[in-house]
């Protein structure tokens, strides 16, 4: 079965996790597309719940979503834009 075009594959959601997981808490600035980014990311203290917030310096787009690690596997709720959006950042952010 295929999975829906929404949804991004295990293989991309394992990279996506691991990428995630090298952001340190805080606020980091760094470069997306070759554009200046700042980016904040905040864990529970039980690491169960991420939440990131990044914005294009001197520009107008933004990236936001929560990730959250359950019993049954992973959660990836982007805020009111496509996942496929939040996972390319986040594989293609490089903190500076």
């Amino acid at each position: 079965m295929k999975a829906h075009a929404s949804e991004p594959s295990p293989e991309v959601l394992s990279r996506f996790e691991e990428a995630l997981a090298q952001l340190s808490d805080g606020y980091v600035q760094g470069t997306f597309e070759d554009r200046p980014w700042g980016a904040t990311i905040r864990r529970s203290a039980d690491q169960r719940r991420i939440w990131l917030y990044g914005e294009q310096l001197g520009g107008t787009d933004v990236v936001s979503f929560n990730f959250y690690v359950l019993d049954t596997g992973v959660v990836l709720k982007p805020c009111e834009m496509a996942s496929s959006k939040v996972i390319d950042f986040v594989l293609g952010f490089r903190p500076t």
